[in-house]
């Protein structure tokens, strides 16, 4: 299996590869930076948008606009105009917290998770359902770095992680409510701490092993089925699009090498859960 580095964006942090079918692209954030590129893998076109502050995470709306955790607050960017529209207020975190890793659910919310940015990685993160009329709502909380976002292909099981403690959890869900929460797997030293994650049209759970430079392939019982090598030292998340699985990742420090932070490319003719849009179009 060949893969392949696509664009060397050098993201400081990589994250949130989302596929834009409407404009046949892929979005993805540079955390840090406060910045969402755009690739158009048919062309290989690219686009860049600077939001005024580093963001966590982003969704597509049903408008066309986006949806996005900035460091404490959810807004509405509209890629055309530009424009930011508020939508909650403040989330109430320790001043060292930041809105992490975040996906529109089968139900049309968006859920985000929230970290500790310092070292130590205090438990004070939190999971958050955010809802068209602005409400809310934590869901869990007790995290390190909340991570890893999926919904099974028919949107009964919700799957997450804590990229700190290395374990993905998964809950029953119906209708933005979770329950009977149980641990799916537990990621050892050689699989990578699990960063960000998608769900295959099969129900298999993908995860970023951020510290071990490889996608883990867990099955529907938790069991790894499969582990794919990354020329990337730290992949941050996948993302199943019509050319294949596109990867983001990060520097680390002292690993400022071509191809870190980039945009990779695992071939494969497996297709993705459908990608959910943020239902905004009653506003």
């Amino acid at each position: 299996m060949t893969v392949d580095l696509v664009w060397d964006a050098a993201t400081g942090v990589g994250e949130c590869p989302t596929w834009d079918a409407h404009n046949h692209r892929l979005l993805f954030a540079d955390i840090p930076a406060g910045r969402i590129h755009g690739f158009t893998p048919a062309t290989g076109a690219r686009a860049t948008w600077q939001l005024p502050e580093l963001l966590g995470s982003f969704g597509l709306c049903r408008s066309g606009r986006l949806i996005v955790a900035l460091r404490h607050r959810v807004v509405f960017y509209d890629p055309v105009t530009r424009e930011i529209t508020a939508l909650t207020d403040a989330v109430d975190e320790p001043a060292s917290n930041r809105l992490n890793d975040g996906k529109v659910a089968p139900d049309g919310s968006f859920w985000v998770g929230s970290m500790d940015t310092d070292p130590a990685r205090r438990r004070t993160g939190k999971l958050y359902r955010v809802t068209p009329d602005g409400r809310i709502t934590v869901k869990s909380e007790g995290y390190g770095v909340s991570n890893g976002l999926a919904w099974s292909p028919d949107g009964t099981l919700m799957y997450h992680s804590d990229s700190s403690q290395g374990f993905i959890d998964v809950w029953d869900h119906r209708e933005g409510e979770i329950g009977n929460r149980r641990l799916f797997a537990q990621q050892t030293p050689e699989d990578g701490m699990p960063d960000g994650a998608a769900m295959d049209e099969m129900g298999r759970y993908w995860s970023a092993g951020v510290t071990a430079g490889c996608l883990n392939v867990f099955g529907h019982d938790g069991h790894l089925e499969d582990k794919i090598g990354l020329p990337a030292t730290a992949p941050t998340m996948p993302c199943f699009t019509p050319h294949g699985v596109f990867v983001t990742s990060l520097i680390r420090a002292g690993q400022e090498a071509t191809g870190a932070g980039g945009l990779y490319r695992v071939p494969t003719t497996l297709h993705g859960a459908t990608i959910t849009l943020f239902d905004d179009t009653g506003l």
